[in-house]
């Protein structure tokens, strides 16, 4: 029986984890024409839910997430789309449950089926190209015990994984992926940023099934960890770039960190060498020198629009087994401020995972 009311966490505005108000009263939304309803099993913490929230998007905030004051923050580009966020609003980028109602017209065969929502909609824009509504921004998203989806982009996975596990592939391995597929990764020489994290951890492992030699940059306390993961070789972040690998020594940059250390990463490159970025989690002004970029003809890569066939290819690893997420911790959905202070932590790898409250059958 699906009960008229949930467990949810509300982002009531742009801030701090005050504005986080975990709620037991919420409305359970209905399905309409073309969407299903998800009984949410879990949902994984992901950087994009806290940029959202402290208003980071913004382009008047200048620095690292960690460094950034809400109360800079303009509210008219502060999120993903550069369009007003509408408060209040249930975050949560990725979503792994059970459909358990369709929407008037839909196919109730899929009732039952365990899925997994696609983090980037394409339904609400008509599938225009480069166009796309982020789920947990635009529309509500997982941070609760029900959500609703479009059925075209909502994707049963018959595997073995526990629900923790699949919650944490939406948003970070599609946005590795994403890279992986615009940069054209194959078995060639690769370099992973921030390799320990969701993203990074997530790239390293899908840069290794394309047959890629891959170096991951992370810190040294976490380096056997990602060489676990199949990194060929780490390196910590703190050492020079260009004194451990050598100008001009690497194929493909695969960066969510940009910031300071964005300059030695174009040094690296070979000439025709290709830079993907999907973040800054070290900060979004960079210094380019554009004759770096034109006398090496390099090509860069800015990642957030995904094809159609990115999404698509990932459930397909999940269901060969190419592929398998760190789950580092998992937490109650109502210490979601506590999952998101160990997440800007950084001192896990892998993923934070949130598990709302099980609702009785």
């Amino acid at each position: 029986m699906i009960p008229k009311t949930m467990a949810a966490v509300l982002l009531t505005g742009h801030g701090d984890f005050d504005r986080l108000d975990y709620r037991t009263d919420v409305p359970v939304p209905q399905p309409k024409t073309g969407e299903v309803l998800i009984r949410v099993a879990a949902s994984a913490v992901n950087n994009t839910d806290i940029n959202t929230r402290i208003g980071w998007y913004s382009k008047k905030i200048e620095v690292a997430p960690g460094a950034a004051d809400s109360a800079q923050v303009d509210t008219a580009d502060a999120s993903w789309s550069g369009v007003p966020l509408q408060f209040p609003r249930i975050q949560g980028a990725d979503a792994c449950g059970h459909i358990v109602a369709v929407g008037p017209g839909g196919d109730a065969g899929r009732i039952g089926e365990r899925v997994l929502v696609r983090n980037m909609l394409r339904s609400y824009v008509d599938w225009r190209p480069y166009e796309c509504w982020t789920y947990g921004s635009e529309i509500d998203g997982g941070f609760a015990q029900f959500t609703v989806a479009p059925a075209r982009e909502v994707y049963a996975v018959p595997c073995d994984w526990s629900d923790a596990e699949l919650a944490s592939i939406p948003c970070a391995w599609s946005t590795a992926e994403n890279m992986l597929h615009r940069a054209g990764v194959g078995a060639e020489r690769v370099l992973v940023t921030g390799a320990s994290g969701g993203v990074g951890s997530a790239a390293v492992q899908l840069a290794k099934r394309r047959g890629a030699e891959v170096i991951a940059l992370c810190a040294a306390e976490k380096a056997a960890e990602v060489r676990a993961l199949g990194a060929d070789r780490t390196i910590d972040r703190g050492q020079d770039l260009v004194a451990a690998l050598g100008q001009g020594s690497v194929d493909v940059v695969i960066d969510m960190v940009g910031g300071p250390g964005f300059g030695a990463l174009l040094d690296v490159l070979r000439l025709g060498g290709r830079y993907a970025v999907a973040g800054a989690i070290a900060g979004p002004i960079c210094e380019l020198d554009l004759r770096t970029l034109y006398l090496k003809d390099l090509a860069l890569f800015g990642c957030t629009f995904q094809e159609d066939a990115v999404f698509a290819n990932l459930i397909r690893y999940i269901e060969a087994g190419e592929i398998r997420p760190v789950v580092s911790k998992t937490y109650p959905l109502s210490q979601i401020a506590q999952a998101q202070a160990d997440f800007m932590s950084k001192k896990h790898t892998g993923k934070l995972v949130l598990i709302p409250p099980q609702v009785a059958e």
